[in-house]
């Protein structure tokens, strides 16, 4: 059984994007192996708090995800 486990900053995604997130990834595993995976695929989404992820030395918030998600 396959296990998908997706970390995101907390306040970027909305729950409707994170339903989204879940069933894509699932359609994704049913696409490689076949629709007997879409019972046993778990896909487990953890937020991390804002500041306690970062990526080259600095701390990443909600609102720097936003402005990289608009080309800032």
């Amino acid at each position: 059984m396959p296990i998908i486990n997706v970390k995101l900053i907390e306040n970027v995604f909305s729950k409707e994007q994170k339903k989204e997130i879940i069933s894509r990834l699932t359609d994704t595993m049913v696409d490689i192996e076949g629709e007997n995976m879409r019972g046993v695929t778990w896909v487990y989404i953890e937020d991390i708090k804002e500041g306690d992820l970062g990526i080259g030395g600095h701390a990443l918030h909600a609102a720097d995800v936003h402005r990289m998600q608009h080309g800032e």
